[in-house]
């Protein structure tokens, strides 16, 4: 998988970089999405109505992290299927949100069995979806910088394994391209989301256990 393949070489790159790294990190994690403002209302007659209808989504992702004592950085990869119930989408259609994510980490790195976090970054997203039934019709938007904050806790459940529930606010302004449709909102639309994730976590010894 080539995002894995990425964030791997990405925390090879830090590990040298800090070599009084106390932990470094790799999860995995299920994802369960409920889209908020413009992107969750009722299809309209605006002209932003091509990605609004959004419904809760489903997905997953993969994170690593690198850090020294409580702070962190980390970088990860999201995959994001929500429903979308307009005309627009037609019978059995989807938006997809996928794209990358890095930013920092703050946790309580003097508990043993049970670390509470905060985190804050940037993401760089990209929306696809269903537009009219033709496979032609689908929208697409540009990769634009968005930002997400989130918090959370890691468990320990045995040795270097955790279990990590979150939970974060991604907000991010897309410009969407329809075809045959002339830029149907040039300044770009909402399309953010609340997420609740639960992911396991692959660490060195100090990274939920303090010496």
């Amino acid at each position: 998988m080539k995002i894995a393949g990425a964030l791997t070489a990405l925390l090879v790159a830090i590990v040298p970089a800090t070599s009084s790294a106390q932990w470094i990190s790799i999860g995995l994690r299920g994802s369960g999405s409920v889209p908020t403002g413009s992107f969750a209302e009722d299809e309209t007659t605006s002209s932003d109505a091509v990605v609004t209808g959004a419904k809760n989504g489903f997905g997953y992702g993969v994170e690593a992290a690198a850090g020294i004592g409580g702070f962190g950085l980390y970088a990860g990869f999201d995959h994001v299927k929500f429903d979308c119930e307009t005309t627009n989408c037609f019978d059995e259609g989807k938006y997809i949100l996928q794209g990358v994510s890095a930013g920092l980490k703050m946790s309580g790195h003097k508990f043993r069995l049970f670390r509470p976090f905060i985190r804050g970054g940037v993401t760089f997203n990209k929306l696809s979806g269903d537009y009219g039934p033709s496979s032609s019709g689908k929208l697409t938007s540009d990769r634009a910088p968005g930002y997400e904050v989130g918090v959370g806790a890691d468990v320990s459940l045995a040795g270097l394994i955790g279990l990590v529930p979150q939970f974060r606010y991604v907000g991010q302004n897309l410009k969407v391209k329809v075809p045959g449709v002339d830029s149907p909102d040039p300044d770009g639309t909402g399309v953010n989301y609340f997420t609740f994730d639960v992911g396991l976590v692959f660490h060195t010894p100090y990274s939920l256990f303090g010496k």
